[in-house]
Order: C-alpha cells, then sequence, then structure tokens
C-alpha cells in the first residue's frame, strides 16, 4: 500500500475491489495490514449501538472487535452486529485509554473480523508492541 497522506479530516476510502482483496486475506496478513494502516492513519475503528459490538472466543474470553477503516467495519455490521455503526476513535484514545481498560477487564483486541474469519486474538501487550514498532517509522 503505497504511503499516501491525507489531509486531516479527510476520509479514507476503501473501494470495493480493496475491500474484497484485503478481507480474503489470511487472518496474520489481515493483521500486518491493521497496524501500518492505523500507524500511517492515526485512527481505529468499532462498531457501537448502545455500547460496543463485543464477541468470544472458543474458550469464553470476551473479544473487542476492531478494524482499520470504516468501511470494513461497516461490512461486518450484520448477523449479531446489524444495526451497528461503525464509530472511530483516535489512535492515542487507542492506545492509551482503551487498551489499557481492556487489559484490565481481561478483554483481548479482535483484530480485524471479517464476516468469514474471527481475526486474531492478541494479548493487549502485543498488539502495543506491534503498534508502537510500526510508529517508529514515521
Amino acid at each position: 500500500m503505497p504511503n499516501v497522506q491525507f489531509p486531516k479530516g479527510k476520509l479514507m476510502k476503501i473501494n470495493p475491489k480493496q475491500l474484497a482483496a484485503v478481507t480474503a486475506l489470511p487472518g496474520s496478513k489481515r493483521y500486518e495490514h491493521f497496524v501500518k494502516v492505523i500507524a500511517d492513519w492515526q485512527e481505529v475503528w468499532g462498531l457501537y449501538q448502545d455500547g460496543w459490538a463485543l464477541a468470544a472466543t472458543d474458550e469464553g474470553t470476551s473479544v473487542f472487535p476492531i478494524w482499520p477503516a470504516k468501511e470494513y467495519a461497516e461490512f461486518c455490521a450484520k448477523d449479531e452486529w446489524e444495526g451497528y455503526e461503525a464509530r472511530s476513535f483516535s489512535l492515542d484514545d487507542f492506545m492509551n485509554e482503551l487498551l489499557p481498560n481492556l487489559k484490565n477487564d481481561g478483554v483481548l483486541p479482535g483484530v480485524f473480523f471479517t464476516p468469514a474469519s474471527k481475526g486474531l486474538t492478541p494479548s493487549v501487550d502485543e498488539l502495543m508492541n506491534a503498534i508502537e514498532l510500526e510508529l517508529q517509522n514515521y
């Protein structure tokens, strides 16, 4: 993905071809894409309707699903998340507020769910380290 800078306040637009290509990637590749995009765009997306969308691992651990762009989150707003809307938070809020709160509550980040895949559930520390490493490139 080219490193194109857009003026603040401009939304990144994901075209249907890119949406299909990226969501078809294996979980580890979507995870890498997620880390690069949020470091570049400085925002993270979740789904919200009277509270944030949650999921669970096969073992029953709570998971907070997150995406690198609005279109990917909206793509997953179906079935149990029907009626949820994509909402963003700044990378700063994500790193300094949300991730520490998830860690304290024993909730895992759910990186880049798709309708066909639950995405990856790294520990909060693993995700923070990956983002901090990527941010060193900026």
